[in-house]
């Protein structure tokens, strides 16, 4: 039957013939049609978003994840004070000159705001940030400003972003996150040089086991503090008491090349050994001086790390490079070796991908062994000025390349993961279907143990046993898997938000 001749018989009917033809079918149908009919107002779109489950946030990292009130009020219950040139926080005492107690602070808005500003980069999107600091240098200089309140509560700070996680409907975290441990056993080998890794390992290894111990054993106690925190295990759980919280452990590309060594083989070490961390990951500035003159030996070493630890996945941060940050030779290579040298699973911003050589290849490679890109717009936009049609996340969509859209540092940035996905409509032009697909890719790429849900790809067939999410083969397939079981919470929950009245 044409369409005529059904608009006809629909008229014959009785029917009105547009929704005759034109209804939604399913569920999953009528909740897209509904978003399509509030993408254009943010303030609906954001009560919709905020309500969809969102599956994982795969990078976030702790410490940047929280807010500068938060820093602002731990910072004055351990009776630390505030540089008023720098709005650094130090330790007391803070009748020094040049020296305010964060105590009381509050009652001082033009430094209490000025701090938040300072701790965060408030203002820069909207055009009221610093017109003489760059979006960068304002991002990067945050964490030593607030670090001194964060090294006290680390445990507090954790379960704040997993609270912040399920406030946004997101039912697991994978948290970029380090160890003072590292800088233990990095002054330990001190020095420059690292030409002769062997050499170099010969000399961490022993160090290592005692190490992971103390890793080990300080995020035993921020697990407890959590615990305690969400009332996790009594009558009255909150809801972040079940977002499942796993951790990348991150080494900083900054310091001398021995540092960095000693730092990536304590965090391989660490995920090889305790299943809280279920990867590895390198971070701070790439635009740094010392990044950019050590990045290949950075991948090198990741691989030597690799082939000694080979179940270690790795998360790394590749490509936060835009044209004029850096000279354009610096753009032409970050992520091809990040993928082909250190062996990346999953990349991290990815921004300079069209700046690459031979990116078409380097694309096509990436679909073809499902490396998915952790897009993160708020961050792009603050820190490189790269957002909207210069965004490269519709080559990669294009290129079939998996995505998946995460927070980053939210509380840095004052964004939340319900942000990302309205940015991602309002920005990118996503609709619901494409953000169904990036909510199943954000658990799919996980690097949470066991096998997935998805027979291949997210969104297709299902294991055999899953052929029936009811089915008892099923249920005992999901129970051996944590990664199966998000899953299968996931697609009942999309089930049911996709059921609600619109």
């Amino acid at each position: 039957m044409t369409g005529l001749t059904r608009w006809i018989a629909a008229l014959l009917l009785g029917a009105t013939p547009a929704l005759a033809d034109t209804a939604p079918s399913t569920d999953e149908a009528r909740t897209a049609a509904y978003m399509d009919s509030i993408a254009a107002s943010p303030p609906r779109l954001r009560l919709f978003l905020q309500a969809m489950p969102k599956g994982g946030d795969l990078h976030n990292h702790a410490g940047g994840a929280n807010f500068a009130e938060d820093y602002l009020r731990w910072a004055a219950a351990d009776g630390l004070c505030l540089m008023t040139d720098s709005y650094r926080l130090v330790d007391p005492p803070c009748d020094a000159p040049g020296r305010i107690p964060a105590a009381g602070l509050e009652r001082d808005y033009p430094r209490y705001s000025a701090a938040i500003d300072a701790f965060s980069t408030r203002g820069f999107e909207a055009g009221t940030g610093d017109p003489a600091v760059a979006g960068y240098d304002r991002f990067f200089s945050t964490f030593e400003r607030f670090s001194p309140a964060y090294s006290r509560h680390v445990g507090e700070a954790l379960a704040l972003a997993r609270a912040q996680a399920a406030a946004d409907h997101v039912s697991y975290l994978e948290l970029s996150s380090g160890s003072r441990v590292a800088a233990t056993v990095a002054a330990k080998v001190g020095g420059s040089d690292a030409a002769d890794l062997d050499a170099l390992y010969a000399r961490i290894g022993p160090l290592l086991p005692d190490a992971v111990r103390q890793v080990t054993a300080d995020y035993d106690g921020y697990d407890a503090e959590m615990a305690k925190a969400g009332g996790c295990g009594g009558p009255n759980p909150t809801p972040a008491c079940d977002v499942t919280m796993r951790y990348l452990f991150t080494a900083l590309r900054t310091v001398p090349p021995r540092q960095v060594f000693a730092q990536l083989a304590l965090a391989f070490a660490t995920a090889d050994r305790d299943p809280r961390f279920v990867g590895v990951n390198i971070a701070a500035p790439e635009h740094d001086p010392v990044a950019i003159r050590d990045y290949r030996l950075h991948m090198a070493m990741i691989a030597f790390l690799k082939a000694r630890y080979p179940r270690v996945k790795l998360s790394l941060h590749a490509g936060e490079l835009s044209l004029g940050l850096v000279p354009s030779r610096d753009l032409a290579f970050h992520i091809y070796d990040a993928v082909t040298v250190a062996g990346a699973s999953r990349i991290g911003h990815g921004i300079d991908i069209s700046y690459e050589t031979d990116a078409a290849a380097l694309l096509q490679r990436m679909a073809r062994d499902r490396i998915a890109v952790e897009i993160n717009l708020t961050s792009n936009a603050v820190i490189l000025g790269v957002k909207g049609a210069a965004h490269p996340l519709a080559l990669y969509r294009e290129a079939g390349v998996p995505v998946v859209l995460s927070t980053d540092d939210e509380g840095v940035s004052r964004s939340d993961m319900t942000n990302e996905y309205l940015r991602a409509v309002t920005e990118q032009g996503l609709r619901y279907r494409d953000l169904k697909q990036i909510v199943r890719d954000g658990l799919h790429y996980a690097f949470l143990e066991g096998p997935s849900l998805w027979r291949d790809r997210a969104g297709g067939a299902m294991v055999a046993a899953c052929a029936s999410l009811e089915a008892p083969a099923c249920k005992a397939f999901v129970a051996a898997s944590p990664k199966a079981e998000r899953q299968w919470r996931l697609e009942r929950d999309l089930t049911l938000f996709e059921a609600r009245p619109r």
